[in-house]
């Protein structure tokens, strides 16, 4: 037997194909009775909508483009997951793209999401694509940037207050007697990782104190990127080690405790505090749970899912900011009375 055809099925519930189509796509639109007998028989039928053919007519897809910076990042895979959630709540396909904090693989997914026609892009730019973002509008592909704040706005943005945490991070330390600081983090292109550190530094200004606020530049933000700045840090006399540490994100936290925990000279928080940004769920289970800024990562994915897809129904949109504050939480490594 051949594939059912929205032809057959009126037929079979003795309505026009328009009835059917209506029953399917508007069901408001359509009579009870009308709209029963069209039920019925699509499942006596096992008629299944072609909705290949369905977007190719339309021009988009019921699909919807997430690229993050690094798919391998506990904080991306939350968002992702709170996007995902509201996706599949409102029947649309959620298709995830991870940049590996590069450019040219990030350019790669935007070509790859225009040529699937997504009906809208969500995007933690690792780049400046701005221009190819604002093709991409033009072209009816809205986007929202996720964990970004638009300060063009051109876009809508759901991010958090990344200078706030930085300088809450920073306040934290001093209040705990810190006065020799290390912010360990990067890229420095990452507009994530020079917020913050604009927030630390800001802090560490308006204190009042003789604080120093050095940059330990990291190629990634990576567990491992941390090991190497905490080795590099070893490496120093012990009169030219900071006191306390300030990590972008808590994966390079985690690389740091394990470098100062394994080698045992630094100990974790007498001899170096360390705080992380994010507070993902590893945070708390470290050797010495780690304090961190706390972000509501699968909110924010949820609500650039739901933003973005308002817009898309919406002729000439007028983009919002959302921006959600960190939390402080404090555990062991930074204060050993938590």
């Amino acid at each position: 037997m051949g594939s059912v055809s929205i032809r057959d099925v009126a037929r079979h519930a003795g309505v026009s194909v328009g009835t059917v189509s209506n029953a399917l796509n508007k069901p408001d639109a359509v009579s009870p009775d009308a709209l029963a007998r069209v039920r019925l028989s699509i499942e006596a039928l096992g008629y299944v909508r072609n909705e290949a053919a369905r977007n190719l007519r339309s021009g988009v897809t019921a699909s919807i483009g997430l690229i993050v910076v690094d798919s391998q990042a506990p904080f991306f895979q939350d968002v992702g997951r709170g996007a995902a959630d509201e996706a599949a709540e409102r029947g649309i396909a959620l298709l995830y793209g991870s940049a590996a904090e590069d450019p040219a693989r990030e350019r790669m997914y935007l070509d790859l999401f225009e040529e699937h026609r997504v009906r809208g892009l969500l995007i933690a730019p690792v780049g400046d694509v701005s221009r190819r973002l604002r093709a991409l509008q033009d072209r009816g592909i809205r986007t929202v940037l996720v964990d970004r704040f638009s300060g063009e706005e051109l876009f809508s943005s759901v991010s958090v207050d990344n200078v706030a945490g930085g300088r809450m991070a920073v306040d934290h330390l001093l209040a705990t007697g810190r006065r020799r600081i290390a912010f360990v983090g990067g890229p420095l292109t990452l507009r994530q990782v020079t917020d913050r550190l604009d927030g630390a530094r800001v802090a560490a200004d308006e204190s009042g104190l003789p604080v120093s606020v050095e940059v330990v530049a990291t190629p990634t933000m990576s567990v491992a990127a941390g090991v190497v700045a905490g080795e590099r840090i070893l490496a120093r006399p012990p009169s030219e080690r900071p006191d306390a540490v300030f990590a972008a994100n808590d994966l390079l936290a985690l690389g740091l405790l394990q470098s100062f925990v394994g080698d045992g000279r630094l100990r974790v928080p007498d001899d170096v505090a360390i705080i992380g940004f994010d507070d993902i769920s590893f945070a708390a289970a470290a050797a010495v749970p780690l304090s961190s800024m706390r972000q509501p990562s699968t909110t924010i994915g949820a609500t650039a899912l739901r933003i973005l897809l308002e817009e898309a129904e919406q002729d000439d949109p007028v983009p919002r900011q959302t921006v959600y504050q960190p939390e402080l939480v404090v555990r062991r490594s930074t204060d050993p009375s938590a």
